[in-house]
């Protein structure tokens, strides 16, 4: 039961994130390879030690057709730009816009959400023939989950950075008077912000998270500029999806926690304090994009355990409450359940599953069964009535136990492999290599998937 702390004293940003994740030890390469899944071009990674106010971070880059980009405001043309002066200390800051400069007019509009109406919208660019990213001047967030469900990455990074995404279009389309499914981003911003919240959510998987709490955050103040005007800090958006967060000013100005940050963080974590009660294990600093003088400007992630989750750990088994919700469906395209099931899990599904019933007339039919939390019924409902035929649908509450669980990760002669346990009073009495470690492993060092899952558990004994 990995648990990872958001220190946001300096605010949060997604390449800031990834810099912090990267310092905590995931490896840039393997998080490049897994990147590639995505089918995106156009694009280079890049990570350097750096630091801010003489602490020691990492700092992550992303840079598209060779130049490090400015993010465009609000209502752009192809052609406008602005320009900023940042203060850097450093060569190559200045460009990207998850930067975190306190003093960058756009930055606050990291994915470049564009207010266009549903009729003035732009024809989606997710569907393009050669699915480059520069076929098209803006994409939709309907687009950019579809990028993400067609890519070959793991369930829980595509459900988890889906969700994000999702968040993100849902704060803007508030503030802009919207659906979101009108929230229309900036080609190179999409890219951009679909690196950073995919490789994020990524990152958290490498390192086996499964519990995120975070820190009040640290949002700045002042006013940003951007098409429509000068903003008061929090931005607008980022205001929207901070309702209900702690958060605060420092005597610094300028812009501290960009909306990406601000979805990433609010996506994850439940809890916000300044006592998380971890027993930390390591701890990592991703740079921001300035550095000044007597302020470490940089994201804190603290890996380690919380006092509750290791409690957990010894319990005989653990008991909780979750909505079964089911329809009978017998007139619905096939080709459309696969669809269904990634919007389920992008809203919050804990486990969706098809079963073949018998219907009335003797209709073949299919028993569509979606397992979630009980505050999820409501929105999970909702995908059903939207994606499939259904006319009602049916919902019970069940309780159920689990055993404590606890990812373990183990060096093999393949690399490394997380190994998730089953706990009974105190005793491991499963252990299952996980799946996607040992696919992905056995097809780089070109062996059979049951070798490296057989050097998994051989090393998972060793070490226990």
């Amino acid at each position: 039961m990995k648990t990872l702390y958001f220190d946001c004293f300096a605010g949060i940003s997604g390449d800031m994130t990834i810099g912090a994740l990267l310092a905590l030890g995931v490896d840039f390469n393997a998080l490049r390879e897994e990147l590639r899944k995505l089918n995106l071009d156009g694009y280079e990674l890049s990570v350097r030690e750096t630091t801010r106010a003489h602490l020691s971070c990492l700092k992550f880059d992303v840079t598209i057709e060779g130049k490090l980009q400015q993010p465009l405001p609000l209502d752009r043309t192809e052609t406008q730009h602005h320009q900023h002066d940042h203060g850097h200390h450093h060569d190559h800051d200045h460009g990207h816009h998850h930067d975190h400069h306190p003093h960058d007019s756009d930055s606050h509009l990291s994915p470049q959400p564009s207010v266009l109406s549903p009729e003035t919208a732009p024809q989606s660019s997710a569907l393009s023939p050669d699915n480059s990213p520069h076929s098209h001047p803006h994409r939709t967030v309907t687009d950019i989950r579809a990028i993400i469900a067609a890519s070959r990455l793991s369930p829980w990074v595509k459900t988890t950075a889906a969700k994000i995404f999702w968040r993100l279009a849902e704060a803007e389309s508030i503030v802009h008077g919207i659906p979101p499914q009108a929230v229309h981003f900036h080609e190179v911003g999409a890219v951009d912000a679909i690196i950073d919240i995919v490789g994020a959510c990524i990152g958290f998987e490498m390192l086996g998270i499964e519990h995120f709490v975070a820190s009040p955050l640290n949002v700045g103040f002042g006013f940003i500029k951007c098409a429509h005007g000068k903003y008061p800090i929090p931005a607008p958006g980022t205001a929207e999806l901070l309702k209900g967060v702690p958060y605060y000013s420092l005597d610094i100005e300028g812009e501290f926690t960009t909306p990406t940050g601000a979805a990433i963080v609010t996506t994850l974590c439940q809890q916000f304090t300044r006592s998380p009660g971890i027993v930390s294990e390591k701890i990592g600093y991703g740079a921001g994009g300035r550095d000044f003088a007597n302020f470490p400007n940089a994201l804190r992630l603290v890996l380690g355990q919380t006092e509750t989750a290791v409690e957990r750990q010894k319990t005989k088994r653990e008991a909780d409450l979750v909505t079964v919700i089911e329809a009978n469906i017998d007139d619905m395209n096939p080709q459309i359940y696969g669809h269904v099931m990634d919007r389920l899990f992008a809203n919050g599904a804990l486990d969706v599953f098809y079963t073949p019933i018998q219907m009335k007339k003797n209709r073949p039919g299919t028993l569509l069964s979606v397992l979630c939390e009980p505050d999820r019924m409501a929105s999970l409902s909702y995908v059903l009535f939207q994606e499939t035929t259904t006319l009602g649908v049916r919902y019970r509450e069940m309780h159920r136990f689990t055993l404590g669980r606890k990812l373990v990760p183990v060096e093999t002669e393949f690399g490394t492999v997380r190994v998730k346990t089953g706990i009974l009073d105190g005793d491991t009495i499963k252990i299952m290599p996980e799946f996607e470690d040992c696919h992905r492993l056995a097809l780089t060092a070109g062996v059979s998937l049951s070798e490296v899952q057989a050097a998994a558990v051989i090393a998972f004994h060793k070490k226990v």
